[in-house]
């Protein structure tokens, strides 16, 4: 298999924390894509239209997209503890955990495009406060929530994790941390994790 990722993709990150925590990392080919939305990758594009990373292509020449379809398939492929619940309370707690995350990563990856990417003259600063606003609201729900996560070690919590360092890489100035104990607290303990280590960005 090869995956087509980034270093700085909050999105490839999950991917390659998955692949640690499944013992499938050294049976990967990873393969660092440089992209923007305007300056697209033409491997990537050969196998995901949409030209968006991560890309995971499977021997067979057919390929996965998104994060969340690449994790599930990669927690199909090995005997130990399923990062995925099989079913019931417990694996749409940590789908909505995932969910959670993703839309904290959609909206910042999106903040970075319009504070780095587009011209200063253009930005469009009223949007910007209300992006800033949705990922204020996530990390105070998960201020509430994050107690009753206790040693959980799933698709929902690793996602967080890296929403988190995320925020911590790209935004580091918004200190998400104030106001919110409870979630640094847990964010620290989660951190230390081994695939969260040898995945952090820099």
């Amino acid at each position: 298999m090869r995956l087509h990722t980034s270093p700085a993709s909050p999105f490839g990150r999950k991917v390659a924390v998955v692949l640690h925590e499944t013992g499938l990392w050294p049976k990967v080919e990873r393969r660092d894509a440089s992209l923007t939305p305007l300056a697209p990758d033409a491997a990537v594009c050969a196998a995901n239209p949409l030209g968006k990373i991560p890309c995971l292509e499977l021997d067979d020449g057919s390929a996965l997209y998104d994060s969340r379809v690449i994790c599930e398939y990669l927690d199909g492929l090995h005997d130990g503890p399923k990062l995925f619940p099989p079913s019931g309370p417990a694996r749409f707690a940590a789908l909505g955990l995932q969910a959670l995350a993703d839309g904290i990563l959609d909206t910042a990856v999106g903040l970075r495009y319009e504070t780095f990417l587009r011209p200063e003259s253009l930005r469009w600063r009223e949007w910007i406060a209300a992006q800033k606003a949705k990922i204020d609201r996530a990390l105070d729900r998960l201020e509430l929530e994050c107690e009753g996560f206790a040693e959980r070690v799933d698709i929902g919590t690793l996602a967080i994790a890296c929403a988190l360092g995320y925020l911590d890489f790209r935004f580091a100035a918004d200190r998400w941390r104030e106001g919110r104990p409870r979630l640094a607290v847990w964010e620290e303990r989660i951190a230390r994790r081994p695939s969260l280590l040898a995945t952090r960005p820099s």
